[in-house]
Order: C-alpha cells, then structure tokens, then sequence
C-alpha cells in the first residue's frame, strides 16, 4: 500500500519537473520569437519608406456592405485573388494577349529585359501588398508578366480600335473587364506596368498618342464615371497626375483643383437635405462644364438668395463599383486625402429619401438607371454606411457650413416654415393660394364699402354723421332716410 502510494507520488514529482521543462523551453522560444519580429518589423519599416503599401484587402466592416463591389467575377489581375476557380477561364485568355504583346520582331528582344526587370523588383512589388503573398517566387514574376502584359496589350488594342472593342474579345466582356479592373484588390503597382509599357513602345514618339499609360488608362476607365464616356482631360494635366495604380490615377484624375490657404479643414456637420434646402430658398443648378467634386455655394439675386452649383452625377451599378473601391482605398492609405469619401458624404446628407433623389434629378444634377429613386437613395446612402468621416480634412467645409449658416438664419427658417406648411403639394398649395385670394378679395371689398360710406357722409354735417353712427343700432333708420322720407312727404303734399 505504502509502495503504491510512494509510486504515485514520485510519477507525480517526474510529470511536475516535465511541465517545468517544457514550459522554460516555451518561455525561452516565445522570447527569441518577439526578437526576431521585432528585429523583422524595424528592418520592414526601413524599407517601406521608398515603397509603401498602396494595394489592400478591403477591410471587413466594409467589405459586408456590398461584397460584389469589391471581389471580381470573371478575372484576377494580382496575387489577391490569383488561382481563385471560379477566375481560372480567363488565365488562357491572358497569355493571349501576352504573347501578343511579346510574339514580334521589336518586343522580343525586350523579353530579357522585363524578366531582369521583374526579378530585381520581386521584394519592392511584393512590398506594395498590405498582406504576405504565399506564392513561390517563380509563380509571383509568371503572374506579374502575364497580368501585366494583358493590361498594356489592351489598352494598346483599344486605342487602335479608338477604345470602341477589341476583335478578342466578346462586347459583353470589356465593361466587365473594365469594372473589375478598377478593384482595389485587382490592381498592380503602377511602376511595374510602366515599365512594361516603356519596355514595349512601339511609338518613337515620346509625345505619340499612343504612348502615354496614363492617358490610355483614363480613357478606358473614365466611362465608369461619366456618361458617354466623353473624356475631356487635356495632355497636359494627364501627363502631371500621379498614380500608385489604376485606382488611384482615377482618383487623382478626379479630385477638384483646390486652391487658399487652407484648402480642407473642419466641418462639424452633414449638409441639409435637398428638400429642407429648397424649401429655405436655396437654388440647386447643375454644372456640366465643372469636374466631378467642383461644388460651389453662393449669393444670387441678392442678399436673401443662395444657389448650390453641383456638377451632374451619373449613377449606376458600376459607378458604385469605382466610389465604394475609392472609398475604400481612401480609408486604408494613409497618405491620401478623403476627397471622394467627403464627396459621397455630402450626397449622403443632400439625399435622404427618395423625394431628394426626385429633385435632383429634376435640376439635372444626378441620374441613374437603377429602376426607382428609392434604390439609387439607398445606394447613396450605403456608400459612406461603415465610414468615419473626417471632420477635419473636408474640402467642401466652405460649401457645407456656408449652406448650414444660411439654414440657420431667420429668414430661411420662416420661409422652410411656409413653404413646409402651405406649399409642400399642389393641393395644399392651391388651398392656400385660394385662402389669400378669398382674404385678398375680402379686403378690397371692405375698402370699397369704406371708400362708398365715405362719399355718402361727405355731403352730412358732423351733427348728422355722429347721430348716424351712434343711433343706428337703436333707431335702425340713418338720418339720410329720414330726410329722404321727410322729402317724399312735403312732396305729397303739395302735390293735393
């Protein structure tokens, strides 16, 4: 029993020492583990300096909200959604357009020289990615070549075609193309296609139509944005913008032309709605000649009227697509301003019902081919829904708290108050109009009858008027009848 009991106890001290062991084993490893990241993070944010981080996954609280805006459904275009299954049908499809790009007498020389390229900037691309890339080294330059060259080869195809279709591709293809390309996850650094682009120049031109990235790029994306794809962007500032990929070109593309001292600054709160800014006086007129984000707030036909100038926007399923990406990017890049995102913000306070949306589009200002105002009120609203604005990077801080300044004085406030109250409809409004009219009516009668008595009491002396006024209710007969029927009697009279 003894024996069995001292048997226990020393199994007990064995497994104890063990435990011990083990876990200063795990003490010791889990110290050199947070040197090691530590020493791995200083020597990262060295190198991050020359080369940030630009290209993101779309964080999850956004990301929910509308999941197809972000993930692509038909190509892959980066290591962000590379080997996906449902993507695998268009890898054929670009190295077609790789071998294209590659498969002449010019270019192949060049061949070399992209895969020097390419394998000297692995870790500087790598970098550009918010998040470590699994693929081998090998099959990342393969997908770097393969996507980059289907990009350039295509926007070369298109140009020929004055960006009309492409003979290999089906016309249904190319707006899904177009939209899924535009994708923060479905971008590549700009360097790489640049280089790619140079690399493969088959214009000597430097001036050549047909040798500017940047401009190819925005005539292809821009009909995103605008209706009738109208580009309209001179050479010459297409030639100053600066982009880290295709989303962020098109964001800079865009962005207003801001000038003052301080071009953005704070902005405590959302604008009025178009309803309550209306009723209070506010003109609304559409702009076409200004740029996307150029909104304006001013003085008009006086001191008491303003006018909200808005550029028209165009809505639909892949517009929404480009501003929820740019949003997107505009959040996770720190070094980018919140244009676009105070852009939509200031929509999401213009629009809060379907009505708004009905105004809007009656000024000419927005327009959409969603089916109903109430999905495209919707859709404005959920752009910005999981966004924190900031309040103290606005550029239209101006604009808004011009409108909510004006809001808030008297006579906007009186004139909301009638107007929300007499004139909100057409039946309402014919109400009221025909109340003033029956009290205007009602008063010029009065005067009238005023302006009669008047002329009857100018031929009476002050004697007689005084006894008409005062008499009247107790004798019910003026004194001008009195003498009428005095008159009539004499009459009589002498008449027997």
């Amino acid at each position: 029993m003894a024996s069995a009991k001292l048997v226990r106890l020393a199994n007990h001290m064995s497994s104890t020492r063990k435990i011990h062991s083990t876990a200063n084993r795990m003490s010791s490893n889990w110290r050199d583990h947070m040197k090691k990241e530590l020493e791995s993070g200083h020597s990262g944010k060295q190198e991050q300096s020359h080369h940030p981080v630009c290209i993101y996954r779309v964080p999850y609280n956004m990301r929910r909200v509308e999941p197809k805006a972000y993930r692509p459904n038909n190509i892959s275009i980066g290591p962000c959604h590379h080997g996906a299954p449902h993507l695998r049908n268009m890898e054929a499809l670009k190295k077609r357009f790789f071998r294209s790009l590659f498969n002449n007498d010019a270019n192949t020389a060049k061949l070399d020289q992209a895969f020097n390229f390419l394998e000297e900037q692995e870790t500087n691309v790598r970098r550009c990615y918010n998040e470590d890339i699994k693929l081998s080294s090998d099959e990342f330059l393969q997908m770097m070549l393969v996507d980059g060259s289907f990009i350039v080869q295509l926007l070369r195809d298109l140009s020929a075609n004055e960006f009309g279709k492409v003979r290999s591709l089906s016309p249904w293809m190319l707006p899904i193309i177009r939209r899924e390309m535009i994708m923060l996850e479905n971008q590549l650094p700009m360097f790489v296609l640049s280089k790619l682009f140079e690399l493969t120049s088959v214009d000597s031109s430097p001036s050549g139509p047909n040798n500017c990235l940047q401009d190819l790029a925005l005539r292809f994306f821009y009909p995103l944005l605008q209706v009738d794809s109208d580009y309209t962007l001179d050479t010459k500032k297409v030639g100053e913008l600066r982009g880290l990929h295709f989303l962020d070109l098109l964001r800079s593309a865009i962005r207003p032309d801001l000038k003052g001292e301080k071009p953005r600054d704070f902005q405590p709160h959302m604008i009025r709605s178009v309803t309550e800014l209306i009723e209070a006086g506010v003109k609304i007129k559409a702009d076409e000649s200004k740029q996307l984000l150029d909104i304006s707030f001013g003085k008009k036909w006086g001191f008491l009227i303003r006018q909200l100038t808005i550029p028209p926007l165009y809505i639909n399923d892949h517009r929404g697509t480009v501003f929820r990406n740019i949003v997107a990017f505009e959040n996770c890049h720190k070094d980018c301003n919140p244009d676009v995102t105070t852009y939509l913000f200031f929509f999401n306070g213009l629009i809060n019902s379907a009505r708004d949306v009905s105004l809007l589009h009656y000024k000419g200002v927005l327009h959409h081919s969603l089916g109903n105002d109430n999905t495209v009120s919707e859709l404005i609203n959920n752009v910005t829904k999981e966004i924190v604005r900031d309040k103290n990077e606005s550029y239209l801080y101006k604009v808004v708290n011009g409108a909510n300044s004006y809001f808030a004085s008297s006579y906007a406030k009186k004139r909301a108050s009638l107007v929300h109250h007499y004139l909100t409809s057409w039946v309402v409004g014919v109400s009221t109009i025909g109340a003033l009219l029956a009290l205007y009516f009602t008063f010029i009668q009065t005067v009238c009858s005023f302006a009669d008595s008047i002329e009857a009491f100018k031929n009476q002396s002050f004697r007689s008027a005084f006894i008409d006024v005062f008499c009247i209710p107790v004798r019910g007969v003026p004194t001008n009848d009195r003498e009428s029927e005095n008159s009539k009697t004499e009459d009589a009279a002498l008449q027997r």
